[in-house]
């Protein structure tokens, strides 16, 4: 039916608020200085943000409901800041839905390669960061150490914390 369109999205408002506040640990001074390093470049945030969204994505997909339908929202939240930030860098109407199929490849690709490294240990889950957030130019092990971290302290969270917008991660 027609109404059904203009229906507002479930949780809509937390995921945004949520997405906020993957973009502020994302955007946290320590990512980009020793001894973690990201480039502190377009690229650099990109990946960093990707690593925390991640992390908070696996939380809800696991999680009893609403948490699968609060990652979904959570990530279109996400995505929605992806395509802002590419429109301010001043990429074309036409060349945003293009980049942004490049970073919905990168993001669920690098997603499931930390989840698969991490199953495999603490070097796997480090080269597979320093490949990706450092384009193999140094050691991930500050990354890898942060991982584990933060998903385990998102591992402890309730659902109706994320619910109310919060993501609370480990210090970087």
């Amino acid at each position: 039916m027609i109404f059904g369109f203009f229906r507002k999205k479930p949780f809509r408002d937390e995921a945004a608020a949520l997405a906020g506040a993957i973009t502020a640990q994302s955007r946290r001074p320590a990512f980009f200085l020793p001894p973690y390093g990201a480039p502190d470049t377009f690229e650099g945030r990109f990946e960093v943000m990707v690593l925390n969204a991640g992390l908070v994505l696996r939380r809800l997909s696991l999680a009893e409901a609403p948490g699968p339908e609060l990652a979904q929202a959570t990530s279109d939240a996400v995505f929605s800041l992806f395509d802002d930030a590419l429109r301010e860098k001043g990429i074309s109407d036409t060349g945003v839905p293009k980049r942004m199929k490049k970073l919905a490849g990168a993001f669920s690709g690098r997603g499931a390669a930390y989840v698969q490294a991490a199953e495999q240990g603490d070097a796997p889950l480090a080269e597979a960061l320093a490949r990706n957030i450092l384009s193999g130019q140094g050691e991930g092990t500050a990354f890898a150490a942060y991982f584990r971290r933060a998903e385990a302290a998102l591992a402890e969270v309730p659902v109706e914390t994320f619910l109310r917008g919060e993501a609370p991660f480990s210090a970087p």
